[in-house]
């Protein structure tokens, strides 16, 4: 199903770092998020897939003021985005890592590189196809960085139990972090919207495999009462 479209009030949410126990306090994108979905309040709700909302929270929080509030147009997007589907963590914990990879500082440009090539590796074993689509936008990111991917080749050749290594939510969620970050600190001319461009595409990624669900009548009526936060 196609996302919904002019899901936010004419008043928008002010989003803030951080958790919060009740709106009075402030909100993130994924607590918007839930309660939009009519859910009981939280940064972690059923109705985002796990991975994804850990890259929302993180981007959140990554950036600035101004550039946050860019980001409550993106919230209806997430909202239905949810399944047991493992390429999932595998998607964007890649797209995160090609994203940060050319930008990010040499220490973190080594962890995405290892991290991209382990994403690719189960990409391979969990669907074919997917992996040969992912491969051109792997040898992009490298290529922008052959140092990086030289020592992390040769890293994982040095550790023979990498390649029994399990890629798992923790594994993304870690990928996802230090890409994250590695953009929020970058020195480029503008981190908000290379920040707000990864969310955009990890939600269109994970669109492409899990679908999305659409809005309830109560989650429609919640939107006309969604409080805008100082």
């Amino acid at each position: 199903m196609k996302p919904v479209q002019g899901s936010l009030p004419d008043i928008m949410p002010v989003l803030s770092r951080g958790k919060h126990r009740t709106p009075k306090s402030g909100g993130c994108f994924m607590e918007f998020a839930s309660y939009l979905a009519g859910e009981s309040w939280s940064d972690h709700p059923d109705c985002t897939h796990p991975v994804l909302a850990s890259l929302a929270r993180m981007v959140n929080d990554c950036s600035s003021d101004d550039g946050r509030s860019r980001l409550a147009l993106l919230i209806p997007s997430v909202i239905g985005l949810t399944g047991s589907d493992k390429r999932v963590e595998v998607v964007i914990a890649l797209r995160a890592g090609c994203e940060a990879l050319p930008v990010a500082s040499f220490e973190r440009q080594r962890a995405l590189a290892v991290g991209i090539l382990t994403c690719e590796r189960n990409a391979s074993v969990l669907d074919t196809q997917l992996a040969d689509q992912m491969r051109a936008r792997v040898r992009v990111a490298l290529d922008q960085t052959p140092n990086a991917e030289r020592w992390a080749r040769d890293f994982m050749d040095s550790v023979h139990s990498w390649s029994q290594t399990k890629f798992t939510p923790r594994t993304a969620d870690t990928i996802i972090r230090v890409a994250v970050q590695g953009i929020g600190e970058a020195c480029i001319a503008d981190p908000d919207a290379r920040l707000y461009a990864l969310l955009d595409h990890a939600i269109a990624d994970s669109r492409a495999l899990l679908g999305s669900a659409s809005f309830t009548a109560r989650t429609s009526n919640r939107t006309a009462q969604l409080p805008a936060l100082a």
